[in-house]
This record gives C-alpha cells, sequence and structure tokens, in this order.
C-alpha cells in the first residue's frame, strides 16, 4: 500500500486508462500493469506542495509518480502517452479511449509540472508560500473506454412456457456474443499499443542513426579531402626527398631528408587510421539497413494489427444488429403474449355472465317444477 493522507492530498484530476509499465529487462516492450481501464489521478499535498500521479489496481498501487520540473510527458501515437520516473526507475504508459482524453490528461500534466516547478523555486529562495493549493478545476471522471455492454433485461410474465424459454435463451445467447467481442476488442487495443510503442521506439533509432550517418557522411568527405591534401604532400616530400639522393647533399641536407622522411611516416600512419575510420563508418551504414528492415516489419505487424481491429469493429457493428433485431423480436412476442392474455381474460369473464345467467335459468326452471 501506498502512503495516501486524506486529509491533506485531494484528487485535482482524474481520468480512466489502461496502464503499462515498461519491460526492466528490455527496456522496449511494454508490459500491462492493469487487466481493464483504471483510473488515474493527480494529487496535489497541501503541506509539502507536491504533486503526485497514482492509481490504484484492487488493493495495490500500479502507478505511485511524484512529479517533479523536469519530467515531460510525450504522446507517442494518437491514443498513448507515456513519461519516465527515474526515482521509481521506470516508464509508465497509458492507453486512453480517445484522443480527447489523451490531449486532457497531457494538458493538466504540463499544468503540474510547471506548478511543481514555481513550487520547486519559491523553495530555494526561502519564500513563504500563501497560497495552499494550485487553482485546478475539479476532478473530471471520464467514462471508461471498457464500459460494459448492457444486457437486456429479464421480463418476468405468467405465459406457455414456450415463449418464456425462447426470452431466456436469447437472453443468455446474446451475453455470451458480447463478452466474446469485449475481449476480442480489449486483446486487439493492447497488441495495438504494443505494435504502436515499438514503432515510435524503432522510428526514435532510426532518426538518430540517419542523422549519425549523415554526419559521418560530411565527415568522410572532409577526410577524402584531407587525405587528398596529405597525398599530394607525400608526394611532394617523396620528390624532394628523390632530389636530395641524386643530388647526393650533405651536411643539414641530411637533416632535412631525416625530417622529411619522419614526416612522411607520420603522414602514412595517419592515412591507415583513415582508412580504419571509414571501414568502422560503413559498417555503421550496413546495421542502419537491419534498422530500417525491422522499421518495415513492425509497420506491416501494426497494419495487420489494424485491419484486424477494423473486421472486430465490422463484426461487432453487426453483433448489435442482431442485438437489436433480437431485442424487437422479444418485444413484439411479449405484445402478442399480451393481447392473448387479455384476449383469454376476456373470454372467461363472459363465460363467468354465461354461466351466471344459465344457473339463474336453472334456479327458475326448478321453481316451476316444484309448483
Amino acid at each position: 500500500m501506498f502512503p495516501l493522507h486524506r486529509e491533506r492530498e485531494q484528487p485535482i484530476f482524474s481520468t480512466r486508462a489502461h496502464v503499462f509499465q515498461i519491460d526492466p529487462a528490455t527496456k522496449r516492450n511494454w508490459i500491462p500493469a492493469s487487466k481493464h481501464a483504471v483510473t488515474v489521478s493527480f494529487f496535489y499535498d497541501a503541506n509539502r506542495h507536491a504533486y503526485r500521479i497514482i492509481s490504484v489496481g484492487g488493493t495495490k498501487a500500479i502507478i505511485n509518480s511524484t512529479i517533479s520540473h523536469n519530467m515531460t510527458f510525450t504522446k507517442t501515437s494518437q491514443k498513448f502517452g507515456q513519461w519516465a520516473d527515474s526515482r521509481a526507475n521506470t516508464v509508465y504508459g497509458l492507453g486512453f479511449a480517445t484522443e480527447q482524453q489523451l490531449h486532457q490528461f497531457a494538458e493538466r500534466f504540463k499544468e503540474v509540472r510547471e506548478a511543481a516547478r514555481l513550487a520547486r523555486e519559491k523553495s530555494q529562495d526561502k519564500i513563504e508560500l500563501n497560497t495552499a493549493a494550485l487553482s485546478i478545476a475539479a476532478p473530471q471522471f471520464s467514462q471508461d473506454l471498457c464500459d460494459e455492454l448492457q444486457s437486456p433485461p429479464v421480463m418476468c410474465v405468467n405465459g406457455p412456457e414456450d415463449k418464456l424459454f425462447r426470452s431466456q435463451s436469447a437472453d443468455i445467447t446474446l451475453s455470451s456474443e458480447k463478452e466474446r467481442i469485449k475481449k476480442m476488442l480489449s486483446e486487439g487495443s493492447i497488441c495495438e499499443m504494443n505494435l504502436e510503442s515499438e514503432l515510435f521506439t524503432l522510428q526514435d533509432s532510426n532518426a538518430k542513426l540517419v542523422a549519425a550517418l549523415h554526419e559521418a557522411n560530411a565527415n568522410v568527405e572532409q577526410w577524402k579531402k584531407q587525405l587528398a591534401a596529405y597525398q599530394d604532400e607525400t608526394e611532394r616530400l617523396r620528390d624532394q626527398v628523390a632530389d636530395l639522393e641524386v643530388h647526393g647533399s650533405q651536411g643539414p641536407s641530411d637533416m632535412l631528408k631525416d625530417e622529411l622522411t619522419q614526416s612522411l611516416e607520420e603522414l602514412e600512419n595517419l592515412l591507415k587510421a583513415k582508412d580504419e575510420e571509414i571501414r568502422i563508418l560503413q559498417s555503421k551504414k550496413s546495421n542502419f539497413h537491419e534498422l530500417e528492415q525491422e522499421r518495415e516489419e513492425a509497420i506491416h505487424r501494426l497494419q495487420v494489427v489494424e485491419d484486424i481491429t477494423t473486421e472486430l469493429e465490422m463484426r461487432n457493428v453487426d453483433l448489435e444488429r442482431r442485438v437489436q433485431n433480437a431485442e424487437q423480436n422479444l418485444a413484439s412476442a411479449l405484445e402478442d403474449r399480451e393481447r392473448a392474455e387479455n384476449e383469454v381474460q376476456r373470454v372467461v369473464q363472459i363465460l363467468d355472465v354465461k354461466i351466471f345467467d344459465l344457473n339463474d335459468l336453472r334456479q327458475s326452471l326448478v321453481k316451476l317444477i316444484s309448483k
């Protein structure tokens, strides 16, 4: 359990989202921290002037992150965002039902981070804070993105057993179909968020590698020019050495020859080092092609998931239409049954009147016979 002082710490904003945490082993994959969408709230501690993001799943806290001035909330897709918490040594991810919910959470995160920065600056300057909390709107609880489908009410009426059995069977079938569709949509949503997160990571790595490759290409061009200049200088020095050898100069010329020879060796060593750097850059370029291929595969997998999600949505629409038709048929059958019961009641009343008349006639006949 996490400490939450109800008397001094109050929620200032709440929403619902699927919670994820980064895999501590790979630092790339997401691990779901909640099976369903849970409430995620911003809390403000008036005594410590601190802001926290808290989410509880069952009896344990799945998010307990204190907001600092250097935190950043990043939108990685239209419905997914993340932020890193160095104190908890993890990265949190949130999957929302709509893009509007993600935008609201990002804006509130920015406001709270700015408030935390101002509180930190005032604390460092030892200026007494007079305000008890940041004027942020009251918590607005958003609707759960995974609201359960409402089952049609079971209408208990007296009548023939075959109609009642058909209504109960239709109710059970509709409930099972709805549960199955909810499960498929939930699995597809989680898979889509994982692939979007992986694609974002690959795109980030790809951008860094492209920048490094451009820089390396620029350095290669510069090194090629330097190599050409070094080669020209080497040829010039070799010609000078050859001229000195031909003329057979002595004394100071021998010293000059030694210096030229040493310079020539240094230039040759430098050329070898530059060749080695060019070879390393070429190997990095091959790695870049491999990462590009991985990115294309991730895009393809994401497209497959989007196709599956579209198909599930179409099937969901079809099932909803079938549910509506079944509900209409059930309502029509109930109306027919009610009309039949009314008709039977009317016939029973007529029979009661006829029986009363016959009984009265019988008594009259008995009196006549007795006379």
